[in-house]
């Protein structure tokens, strides 16, 4: 246990509270703490690359920890109608999908490293941004449907493209004899 793990645990810890926050309709505050998960997301990357800390146990903690997250805070979000069911619904089967495929692998013992595409990336970065944009807004007295109802369709088409990269990487895994349990560039 390092400061980087520690610090990617404190995030998941504050899952209840900004869950909490949302429903609660405290906005502001749930903004302010979804910005300092945010920035720990940041620095526990920072540090553990920086000062030579990472790791295995950080390499899961830490998506592990923004799945929460953002699965967390869209099902609030949807709770109280601010995102679109069919949004949610998209958002939380992608992640199910993911993690339910990484288990089914490492149950048939054919285990895998997903390192994250360019896809996945933008997909979380608009997961993120559309989650601050949907508690900021209403901090400020803005309802901000527009702006929320067109990151909804970026934040869609990501996840879908997203979803489809991972999906496509676990077919050929799972259809590669030598089973050595890394996707790379040239098993795509």
């Amino acid at each position: 246990m390092n400061l980087p793990n520690l610090i990617t645990i404190s995030r998941i810890l504050s899952v209840p509270l900004i869950v909490w926050l949302i429903i609660s309709a405290q906005f502001a505050l749930a903004f302010l703490v979804l910005l300092a998960a945010g920035i720990s997301d940041a620095a526990d990357g920072f540090i553990a690359k920086r000062f030579d800390q990472a790791t295995t146990l950080g390499a899961y903690l830490d998506p592990l920890a923004d799945k929460v997250m953002l699965v967390s805070v869209y099902v609030a979000l949807g709770v109280l109608e601010i995102f679109e069911p069919w949004l949610v619904i998209l958002v939380v089967s992608r992640d199910i999908l993911i993690v339910g495929g990484l288990l089914l692998a490492w149950f048939l013992d054919r285990g895998m490293d997903i390192r994250p595409v360019f896809v996945s990336k933008a997909n979380t970065a608009g997961q993120i941004i559309l989650a601050a944009v949907a508690i900021g807004l209403p901090s400020i007295g803005h309802n901000g449907s527009v702006a929320i109802l067109y990151g909804s369709l970026v934040v869609a088409f990501l996840t879908v493209a997203s979803g489809a990269v991972y999906v496509r990487d676990w077919v050929r895994h799972m259809a590669n004899e030598n089973g050595n349990g890394v996707v790379t560039g040239k098993d795509r």
